[in-house]
């Protein structure tokens, strides 16, 4: 039995309700990404510190630099920085907002729910995009920058001229793939709490997933192994947990709407 509102909103109102929510989010994100503008030099130099550290290792010459090839393509790099910082600062608020939302809709023992979706889902969110910050991209730093220098048996050299754009996109486009693989176990306690899979479904389909994990990692990651095996190995530790979070809340979700 629906604990909610006892009157219905109509379509304007739900339509009034998520304009709100969505300028409230906007707002969040807007104000964090402006805050952190403010530090933006320190922020590159923590984004780039993977790359400088596997330039030194990979015995390249000189010091490690990016460059940029139109005027604004530094200030553009800047205000990506920004907006993903912002978003990474604001996550928790716009996720409560997309909560606030849905949540006339839900069961008395649902809307309990939203602490702990909120605070889960910002730190997978967080751990994946710090995963691959610290396992990830120093391997894939390290793997792709050795190509360059002198060349065997010549004195040919190849020398790395990254563009600061295309760094930052690549980082960027990693951090946020890693982040929202990571939230794997938060879509499978929503598909489990609504009855869509159980942990037989998950189990079954464990053997399938498998490939899936490492599809997944050849498709989002550099192309070296071990780039590819960082992702994969934790995709599938995370299914595993998934499992665990089928069996405990898709029993409990069924057995509490049962006795209300």
């Amino acid at each position: 039995m629906n604990d909610g509102p006892e009157r219905t909103m109509t379509f304007w109102e739900h339509l009034a309700e998520l304009r709100a929510r969505l300028i409230k989010a906007v707002l969040a994100f807007a104000v964090a990404s402006i805050v952190v503008w403010c530090f933006r030099e320190p922020l590159l130099l923590w984004a780039t510190a993977p790359f400088v550290e596997a330039w030194k290792e990979g015995g390249l010459p000189g010091e490690a630099r990016l460059h940029f090839s139109a005027p604004a393509a530094l200030f553009i790099a800047y205000l990506k920085l920004s907006m993903m910082g912002g978003l990474v600062v604001s996550l928790p608020f716009v996720l409560y907002q997309a909560w606030a939302f849905i949540a006339p809709g839900l069961y008395a023992n649902e809307k309990r729910y939203a602490l702990p979706f909120v605070l889960t889902s910002s730190g997978l969110f967080a751990t994946g995009a710090f995963f691959c910050f610290k396992i990830v991209f120093p391997n894939a730093f390290r793997y792709l920058l050795s190509f360059g220098g002198v060349m065997k048996g010549t004195s040919f050299e190849v020398m790395p001229t990254v563009m600061i754009d295309e760094y930052i996109n690549f980082s960027l486009r990693m951090l946020v793939a890693f982040g929202i693989v990571f939230e794997l176990p938060v879509l499978v306690f929503f598909l489990s709490i609504a009855g869509i899979v159980t942990h037989r479904h998950l189990i079954k389909f464990a053997r399938y997933f498998i490939v899936i994990a490492f599809v997944i990692g050849a498709v989002l990651t550099p192309p070296d192994p071990a780039s590819q095996i960082f992702l994969a190995v934790p995709l599938m530790l995370l299914y595993a947990v998934s499992i665990v979070v089928a069996f405990i809340f898709g029993r409990r979700g069924r057995s509490e709407t049962v006795e209300s």
